[in-house]
């Protein structure tokens, strides 16, 4: 019931806020007086208790103790101590069951921050929470503390990982020749969730995370090879010749596609930088290649004309992350490129006369 009770704050928001929530916001509305780290008001309700908290602790927890993560040479997972709390003892493993983990992330990876904001705005709550912040701790090599702000975001260790140490990103091994034929089944309401080729993951899960890449075009999830739309020479799906296979379908795979222990028919998302920058005329619409249905309340805020007002009010509890991107007007030309994202994906679901699904 919780959990539900939470999931229905966004969409009340929208119905209910029409003047109020979606007024036009002035420099006033985000004073730099709030030297927070985290400011957090009473009228952000997508925000759980639970993200709150865990955003204070990303935020302002001391480093412990440092790990490397098998063939991800540039993020580090650490183990925070809660501020003040300096309780020296358990072994960073333990600490990283006990949920007191985070990774540090490239600092070009500051769109994972903004994904957690649009995430919880829409409703959708798939993702784990993030914040921005600068580390000085002499545990970590020097290019981690001098200066740059970088995302940090929660270790959570109820994920499901594949055993095999070259495709550990993954909860589920899936093809993109499986996965187009699992949409067609809709596994979960007509096939059931664990029956061929049905990977007990409900069939809802997938419209909520192709929204959410559409928006922030993230490929490396449903598109790691990016044959949907054309990359630089420069990019790693370009060097490391995965493009080149974009021709024979059989030999594509999806990444990232997790699920936790205890709840394994919801996806969680992960690895969410996507491409601030990917011109309009060059979205990828592989990422929404046979979804059917949409999730309802993350389409209605879309729909709203809300989004830039609620994305500013979010975005400002995270105070290194708004000042790093210079506060309200260095953020809205960002916003207004993902808003016009929604936008030509509302007309594509127009255009293909596409369902609309409420949460379960």
């Amino acid at each position: 019931m919780d959990r539900r009770k939470a999931l229905s704050k966004p969409e009340a928001v929208v119905k209910t806020g029409g003047s109020s929530w979606c007024r036009s916001l002035t420099e006033k509305d985000f004073p730099d007086s709030d030297h927070r780290r985290i400011r957090i008001s009473p009228d952000l309700p997508w925000l759980s208790e639970d993200d709150i908290q865990k955003m204070e602790f990303l935020s302002g927890g001391e480093v412990v103790s440092k790990a490397r993560v098998p063939a991800h040479g540039q993020v580090l997972q650490v183990a925070l101590d809660p501020p003040a709390h300096q309780q020296h003892g358990p072994l960073h493993s333990e600490r990283c069951q006990q949920g007191l983990c985070s990774l540090i992330k490239r600092t070009d990876d500051w769109f994972e921050v903004f994904a957690f904001h649009l995430d919880r705005v829409l409703g959708l709550n798939r993702s784990l929470p993030a914040v921005l912040r600068t580390f000085h701790s002499e545990i970590l090599p020097y290019r981690y503390i001098r200066g740059n702000p970088r995302p940090a975001v929660w270790w959570d260790p109820d994920i499901q990982h594949l055993s095999d140490g070259d495709n550990d990103q993954n909860s589920i091994p899936l093809s993109w020749v499986q996965y187009q034929k699992l949409l067609q089944v809709h596994c979960g309401s007509e096939a059931d969730l664990k029956s061929p080729p049905c990977v007990g993951v409900h069939h809802s899960e997938w419209g909520r995370l192709a929204l959410f890449d559409f928006l922030l075009q993230v490929n490396d999830r449903l598109d790691r090879y990016c044959c949907g739309f054309t990359p630089e020479p420069t990019e790693l799906c370009v060097e490391n010749l995965l493009h080149s296979k974009c021709a024979n379908t059989k030999e594509l795979l999806l990444v990232h596609i997790l699920v936790r222990k205890a709840d394994p028919s919801r996806l969680v998302f992960i690895d969410n930088a996507g491409r601030p920058e990917q011109s309009s005329d060059n979205l990828n619409f592989r990422l929404v290649e046979g979804i059917d249905e949409f999730p309802e309340r993350a389409v209605s805020v879309l729909r709203s004309g809300c989004l830039e007002t609620l994305l500013l009010r979010s975005l400002y509890t995270d105070r290194i992350f708004w000042d790093s991107q210079g506060g309200a007007s260095g953020l809205r030309p960002l916003i207004q490129s993902v808003e016009h994202r929604g936008k030509i994906l509302l007309q594509h679901i127009r255009d293909k006369k596409l369902q609309l699904e409420r949460d379960l």
